[in-house]
């Protein structure tokens, strides 16, 4: 009665709220004080609630909370409680400004090269030698006009300009990527709603809008928004490794631990508690607001270990380069200096000194154009438009990427292994059949037909042992199905309760969730619910339901027609299991038991936790049979996904009846055809040896056959997944993806190449551990990902395919040309003009094709697919062969042609020539035409294919071609072009468009004659990997590198990929194999980068503590916790000693190389979840063909 009193005084509170809120802090427990409360642990924090509080309800009638209406949601209360308390939101860390960007793409070494020769250029372009000494200097021409000679400080000045604008177009580049991450980083927050009572009504409200004094619940699944106390608990138990670095589950209780920390995890159970800080005073904010403090050190030793890995890299990639344009700068100077002093026999004069340098600077400068052209930098720009782009259209079709790898990993997936519940079918549960009273009921029978006493336990026991989360309410449409709140299932059956025209709510108003005496919640190990009741008169009754032959195992008696308990004996059992069980399982119905017991008055009380005990000897109410309908559009996707390539694999916690019927329905299973059907049970007899160890070759003979894995846990879930991805029975290795919606998917989530959460069923933790969220929790949303991913590979392709022809020819041109005429054929400002088309622009116009469906009729490439093909190979030297011989021609033979001067051997700061503009122009416009051709990879006849489908790339070769005439008609000496004539231009766009009719010529060649085409960028191959990388299943980026600089990431990993590139230029001039061209290994130092948040409840922050500025809320900070299965026997009894013996294999799991996090190994049911934030999110692991050239810091 106490407790009664204390709510009525509390709710009263609320009610007088308004009244006070002119008062700024009338709470009657000030901020300080709930944060030093929170800040104790379980004995210490339930003494200090007790001294100064009474009990949890003294703490809500001080914050003017009622424990059971929750706050009025008055929002002038609300405004006073924010005021007072702060807000649930953790301010992020500022994005970088646009300067700072433009300072970092200023870093790039090649554009520090170009920037110092312009300056040394300008400076030197303004000396003039005395005028007699002229003649002795060589030739300089003063030109024809006055003034011409001073125009020598152009050249200089342009290059400076071209470097400006680039270094514009790389941070405008830089700051989109980093503000679209920013998007997708809020719409994620936005998405995560909790529930809380307001005004005694359940609602879902988003996590920012939570305030001290809300009543939260909290159920299985949940990561907690705030921190809060507990006011009523069922079975609960946390994770709380996040925080403190403890492994094992802390059961909270009222008498024991009574505190619920942000940040951590809901493993088990439900309840209720009263939240008591939230944002920067919570227990996560009090660390980040730490880190906030402590992160400028942290930054700079991050900016130290970045410029040294940067440095690396662009060392090794820069040197590839520089040989080349060393050679020619050394070619060039030694020419000039034989021809000038040895052959002319000219004195080496003082005042002709500026002028000879002047001479280098030019040879120079030709050098670094030869380098600009021969690092092709844009592979990167065009790898992370196609994936933001594909991103941003993904979300459209109910993708929310998590992490962007995944989406080009998705085009490559080999298998899926999906969920039945809500992904094939529609989570729209309905009861349909029953078996009552010993009659099979085809359809839900009329509550006259029913015993009374039967019905009334019917009643109870489903009112009572449902989840109290779980409600049925009216339509939001008029006309509209009633709106499931909940567990589906649960809904199910109370939804049979109002078609036997009894209400639910009744019961539940007459025994609230405080009244439970005991409650045995719904796990994976379980597969069934247990409610006790107490009665007036001391004794006690047990409801439990789950699935049916579980429960039918524990039944000892069953409910006759007259509604008494008979006998039900083992070949009762196997009776119904054969005339009710079967049959509704063969229709694709999910049976489930509903049974109750009763403990005399006399007796003395049980052992409630020894829970084998207590859940047996049940007397058997009813069998129902629950339908859950195929989405009418699956069939038609898995068509779709096995057209494709991909073999659709349904891993359910259901009857192996029904998992058969339904996999029937979807077309995953067709008459006729070899292949597997097997239980969990069965299934784990199969891969195990005697002493009861997983053994590879047993799983191989069993994988490539099965379609459906019935009665399965999750352990067994994440051992078929581990199994597919380590088998070596294919030629390729297979990508897997996987969905899951509950916490206990987390392992298979995290292990599989890419992790599906669902985004309206998934718990928080399965959305955490997973790479791609579906909004609408439909497998079609899965074919959808396919598509973009085989878009994104293709995307890659096409612009390598581009981009490769490009620079073999501009480096072969300035090469060549450089030696042969002293002077490159193209200038340094047009060679970034071209860099610019090739970079850039061909990656926004290349990269943002839209996908069609027939990416859908191919096999998947696998993971160890070059990434250049001999196709495009063909294409790429086919092409360069033939603009090389146009350049060359029109560079040797071109003035005679045309009838003009020849632009050959031309002195120092002589005025550009009609020769060499018709070269740079012709070379531009078979680049255009050229881009034309690369939009189709495989050979393809029909280029133009589409081609208005894509409004970019339309849009950027026209805007390319009218830049290039008013750079040519008017760009005169600064782009050191000249006029040309109508003739001219017509000529230069007939040789440009030769190009479409050469690649025509080329598609006719059959690729399988030409057996000396090596490909390019092979994926790494198994053998290659070192086996401590192995073993780690190592990802690349650590965590919270990726995290904080997903903008500038790419942009970092660019320069690698320069490297990358540079080995197939070269490959291609050496013509030798490219075949291990595009192989990189990651660092061993970034894998072991292990991040961990330990004992942070004592604000001591050991070394190593992850920074997570970019996770700019509570909820995210532990944005991606690691899972891994390890050795460990069932911490919950099963209920049944047959089961128990049965699954005892069941549960030990190989366990993996240990981990070098040594402080987490969770357990959870049966399960051990080392949990860890060291491995980055992504999974381009080093199998797949993009991580070639996405090799990783």
């Amino acid at each position: 009665m106490g407790d009664m009193a204390n709510n009525s005084v509390a709710y009263s509170g609320v009610k007088n709220s308004l009244k006070e809120a002119n008062h700024d802090g009338d709470f009657g427990i000030t901020l300080a004080e709930l944060r030093a409360l929170m800040e104790l642990r379980s004995t210490d924090a339930l003494r200090k609630i007790q001294e100064s509080y009474g009990d949890v309800y003294g703490i809500c009638t001080k914050l003017k909370t009622s424990p059971n209406e929750g706050l009025s949601g008055n929002p002038a209360d609300l405004e006073r409680r924010e005021a007072v308390f702060g807000k649930n939101f953790i301010p992020p860390k500022k994005p970088k400004t646009f300067l700072q960007l433009v300072w970092e793409a200023l870093q790039d070494v090649t554009l520090i090269i170009l920037e110092i020769a312009a300056i040394v250029s300008l400076g030197l372009s303004f000396y003039q030698p005395p005028e007699g000494d002229n003649a002795l200097c060589g030739e300089v021409s003063v030109g024809e006009e006055e003034g011409e000679g001073e125009t020598g400080w152009i050249e200089g000045a342009a290059i400076l300009l071209s470097v400006v604008c680039v270094v514009l177009v790389t941070a405008f580049n830089d700051w989109s990527k980093e503000k679209q991450f920013r998007g997708l980083q809020s719409r994620i927050e936005q998405e995560q709603k909790f529930t809380v009572i307001r005004g005694g009504q359940v609602i879902q409200i988003p996590v920012a809008d939570i305030t001290v004094g809300d009543i939260a619940q909290v159920k299985y699944g949940d990561l907690l928004p705030a921190d809060g106390i507990l006011i009523q608990g069922n079975d609960l138990k946390i994770d709380e490794s996040s925080l403190t670095g403890e492994s094992d589950h802390v059961k909270k209780s009222l008498d024991k631990d009574p505190l619920l920390l942000s940040g951590t995890h809901v493993m088990e159970g439900s309840g209720r508690m009263v939240v008591t800080a939230v944002g920067v005073n919570s227990q996560t904010g009090i660390i980040f607001t730490l880190l906030g403090a402590g992160g400028e050190e942290e930054e700079k030793k991050d900016e130290k270990k970045k410029e040294k890995k940067s440095k690396n890299i662009s060392s090794i990639s820069i040197l590839k380069g520089l040989l080349m344009s060393a050679i020619t700068v050394i070619i060039l100077v030694l020419y000039f200096v034989i021809d000038t002093f040895w052959v002319q026999k000219r004195p080496w004069l003082a005042e002709c000194t500026p002028i000879y340098i002047q001479y280098f600077v030019k040879f120079f400068i030709i050098g670094v154009t030869v380098l600009v052209v021969a690092v092709p930098e844009g592979l990167p720009l065009a790898v992370t438009i196609s994936l933001a782009y594909s991103v941003k259209k993904m979300m459209k079709d109910n993708n929310l990427v998590r992490h962007l790898d995944a989406c080009e990993t998705m085009g490559n997936a080999t298998a899926i292994c999906s969920d039945k519940t809500g992904t094939l079918t529609m989570n729209r549960m309905t009861v349909v059949q029953a078996y009552i009273n010993e009659k099979h009921y085809k359809k839900v029978p009329e509550p006259e037909a029913i015993p009374p006493n039967i019905l009334s336990y019917l009643v109870t026991g489903i009112s009572v042992n449902c989840a109290y989360t779980s409600k049925i309410l009216p339509p939001e449409k008029e006309g509209g199905l009633p709106r499931h709140v909940g567990n589906k299932t649960e809904c199910a059956l109370l939804g049979l309760l109002l078609d036997l025209k009894r209400d639910y709510q009744d019961v539940r108003n007459e025994i609230p969730e405080e009244a439970l005496y005991k409650v045995y919640t719904f796990n994976s190990v379980r597969k069934s619910m247990s409610t006790v009741l107490k009665n007036s008169d001391g004794s006690y009754r047990i409801f439990s339901k789950g699935a049916s032959e579980i429960i039918l195992k524990k039944c000892f008696k069953i409910l006759s027609a007259n509604g008494e308990a008979k006998v039900f004996r083992p070949r009762d059992r196997d009776d119904i299991v054969k005339t009710v069980i079967e049959p509704m399982a063969s229709e694709g119905l999910r049976t489930i038991c509903l049974a109750f017991r009763d403990f005399p008055a006399g007796e003395p009380e049980p052992e409630w936790d020894n829970e084998n005990d207590i859940v047996t000897g049940l007397t058997c109410i009813a069998v129902v049979g629950i339908e859950d309908p195929v989405r009418p559009e699956v069939p038609d996707a898995i068509k779709k996904c096995q057209r494709a390539g991909i073999t659709v694999r349904m891993v359910t916690g259901d009857n192996i009846n029904t998992a058969r019927a339904i996999a029937t329905k979807c077309g995953i299973l067709h008459p006729g055809e070899d292949f597997l059907c097997l239980e969990g049970k069965d299934f784990n007899r199969r891969i195990r040896n005697e002493k009861g160890e997983i053994e590879q070759e047993r799983i191989d003979k069993i994988w490539p056959k099965l379609r459906v894995l019935a009665r399965s846990s999750p352990t067994d879930k994440h051992t078929l997944v581990k199994g597919i991805i380590d088998s070596t029975v294919s030629d390729q290795r297979q990508v897997v993806a996987v969905t899951g919606d509950g916490t206990n998917d987390g392992p298979a989530l995290k292990k599989a190449d890419v992790g599906f959460a669902m985004g309206i069923a998934g718990t928080d933790v399965a959305k955490e551990a997973s790479d791609i969220i579906l909004t609408d929790d439909n497998f079609t949303s899965i074919v959808k990902a396919v598509m973009w991913g085989r878009n994104v590979y293709d995307s890659i392709s096409k612009f390598l395919q581009f981009q490769l022809t490009v620079n073999v020819v501009a480096v072969i041109v300035a090469f060549t040309g450089a030696c042969i005429t002293q002077d490159s054929p193209l200038k340094a400002v047009q060679m970034l003009w071209v860099n610019l088309i090739m970079d850039t622009l061909a990656s926004l116009a290349l990269a943002t094709e839209p996908p069609t469906e027939s990416l859908l009729l191919r096999k998947p490439y696998g993971r160890n697919k070059p990434l250049i093909s001999r196709t495009m190979m063909k294409n790429i030297l086919g092409h360069a062969f033939y603009q090389l011989v146009v350049v060359f021609t029109l560079l040797f033979a071109g003035e005679k042609f045309f009838d003009i001067d020849s632009g050959r051997n031309a002195p120092l700061h002589a005025p550009p020539s009609e020769h060499y503009t018709i070269v740079f122009n012709t070379f531009v416009l078979m680049q255009l035409f050229n881009e034309i051709n690369a939009r189709k990879i495989h050979g393809e006849r029909n280029v133009f294919e589409g081609i208005f489908n894509n409004a970019i790339f339309c849009t950027i070769v026209l805007g390319t071609f009218v830049v290039q005439i008013i750079i040519v008609q008017f760009g005169g000496k600064p782009f050191s072009c000249s006029e040309l004539s109508i003739e001219q231009w017509l000529w230069s766009i007939f040789l440009g468009m030769g190009t479409l009719l050469w690649g025509q010529l080329i598609s006719t060649i059959p690729t399988s004659r030409l057996k000396f085409l090596k490909e390019a960028g092979h994926g790494t191959q198994k053998e290659e990997i070192p086996e401590e990388e192995l073993a780690e299943d190592v990802e690349e980026i650590d965590h919270a590198e990726r995290e904080l600089r997903r903008g500038q990431i790419l942009w970092f990993r660019g320069l690698n990929r320069i490297q990358t590139q540079m080995d197939v230029v070269n490959a291609f001039q050496s013509g030798s194999s490219i075949q291990g061209a595009l192989r990189r290994q990651p660092s061993i130092a970034s894998q072991h980068h292990d991040i961990r948040v330990v004992n942070a409840f004592r604000s001591s922050l050991y070394e190593g503590l992850e920074k997570p500025e970019s996770r700019s809320s509570i909820h995210n900070f532990m944005t991606h916790p690691e899972f891994r299965i390890e050795d460990s026997e069932p911490h919950i009894p099963l209920i049944d000693d047959t089961d128990a013996e049965d699954d005892a294999p069941t549960k030990r799991n190989s366990s993996p190389p240990p981990s070098p996090n040594k402080n987490n190994n969770a357990v959870d049911s049966g399960i051990h979840l080392t949990i860890e934030m060291n491995k980055s999110a992504t999974s381009s692991s080093p199998g797949s063909p993009l991580h070639s050239l996405e090799t990783s810091l």
